[in-house]
């Protein structure tokens, strides 16, 4: 057996190890994705093999978590794709505005840029106090760091430009406060979002939703679990509620796609059909 194929089966007793010690089920990630995470994560680590790593890891919560860190992708930005967010400004929150309240839930919210994007536009809609925003992820080092509200100020200038593009309609300044390197989100952004610790991969549905959000998180998924993660997104709707996807992603031949009209065809905005 060549040293390749022996590092697969290291690979695969390591995950499903994890998936019986911890509940943490990484079986159905992309493979090329979840080798190429791993493989990273152990250079970083102080074993020399998986098999190495795998009898501390599956007794030691310090190491799980250390490679959760490492296996889950954390890349994001305030307004990410803007004409993305110009679009729910334009197409959906009217739709939005027409009930008294509304539960919205992100899925994969990562450190919660994208989250608090769609609270400032939510807010500047006028709907401050009339929505609760459940943004959860499986990293639940990346939740606490969400939760803060605190980014690197020299990332302030590019988040200007998004927000700009996005359609914002005040000074995006307006939303934070400068200390030193950080910039502190105002906490009126905060108030009407929960961020909870939640697994695509083995987790239950979020009742009752108006808008679903999973963008750029699907991508890394095997077929399996994509589907899974449409019918729980699906099983989550009401009628007529939305549901955002990556530009990468697509209802387009999936078994649910049926149940949606494409509101946004560029931008992966679906509205659940009533009936």
């Amino acid at each position: 057996m060549q040293s390749g194929e022996v590092e697969d089966v290291e690979i695969r007793l390591l995950l499903e190890g994890v998936q019986r010690i911890y509940g943490y089920d990484f079986r159905d990630y992309a493979d090329a994705s979840i080798r190429r995470r791993l493989t990273h994560w152990l250079a970083e680590s102080e074993f020399a093999t998986f098999s190495q790593a795998q009898s501390r890891l599956l007794r030691d919560r310090g190491v799980f978590e250390s490679l959760v860190r490492g296996i889950t992708v954390n890349v994001t930005e305030m307004f990410r794709d803007p004409a993305f967010f110009r679009a729910v400004r334009e197409q959906v929150v009217p739709f939005l505005k027409t009930y008294p309240f509304v539960k919205i839930w992100h899925a994969g919210c990562a450190t919660g840029e994208e989250a608090y994007s769609m609270a400032i536009l939510l807010n500047e809609e006028g709907m401050a106090g009339r929505y609760r925003m459940y943004a959860t992820d499986i990293n639940e080092t990346v939740l606490q760091k969400a939760s803060e509200g605190v980014m690197p100020i020299m990332e302030m200038q590019r988040f200007t430009r998004n927000y700009q593009k996005a359609g914002g309609r005040a000074s995006f300044a307006d939303y934070y406060t400068a200390r030193y390197d950080r910039a502190i989100l105002s906490a009126t952004l905060k108030k009407d979002i929960v961020f909870a610790p939640h697994n695509l991969a083995v987790d239950g549905e979020f009742g009752e939703m108006n808008m679903v959000l999973c963008r750029n998180v699907m991508i890394y998924f095997k077929p399996a679990l994509k589907e899974r993660c449409l019918r729980l997104f699906d099983s989550s709707l009401l009628p007529g509620g939305f549901l955002c996807l990556g530009l990468k992603e697509t209802l387009e031949k999936k078994k649910i796609g049926e149940r949606y009209e494409e509101l946004a065809p560029p931008l992966r905005i679906y509205r659940k059909r009533y009936g």
